[in-house]
């Protein structure tokens, strides 16, 4: 699924990104599988809790080098528990778009452990095993306008 209201900011100099800074945040509610009812259990008390806790958070405290990509350390609060999360960040460059703004891209991954953020609910199927794996990638795709 994805998440369709989505805000955020980043300071960078694109000759330098290791001084940059991302921060955005989530709107759960926003949550989109392509399937009302899934979408309405993973808003629930079972899962991100939308009620108590409306948004996910990132701040970087940290943009490395590593090898021919960089890493992107920071505060991640899903559910009101935060933790560090690192991400494998690429820098897809700048440009103008067609209405003269200056644009920059970043994309970027990371997996994390569903269960580290409160996020216990499973259940157990009939053929063995479980409904929800633990593991969860996150994929980012970021594009911001210069702003002066």
């Amino acid at each position: 699924g994805r998440f369709t209201q989505v805000e955020g900011r980043i300071e960078v100099d694109p000759e330098d990104i290791t001084g940059a800074v991302f921060e955005g945040s989530v709107a759960v509610a926003s949550i989109n599988t392509a399937d009302s009812a899934r979408d309405d259990h993973l808003r629930s008390a079972d899962f991100f809790d939308a009620e108590n806790h409306p948004t996910l958070t990132f701040k970087s405290t940290k943009v490395e080098r590593d090898g021919d990509g960089c890493k992107m350390t920071g505060d991640m609060t899903i559910r009101g528990v935060t933790k560090p999360v690192t991400f494998d960040l690429e820098f897809e460059g700048t440009g103008k778009d067609p209405w003269g703004n200056e644009r920059i891209g970043f994309s970027a991954t990371a997996k994390i452990n569903r269960k580290d953020f409160g996020l216990t609910w499973n259940a157990a199927l009939e053929t063995g095993g479980v409904l929800v794996g633990e593991q969860v990638k996150i994929e980012l795709h970021l594009e911001a306008t210069k702003q002066s």
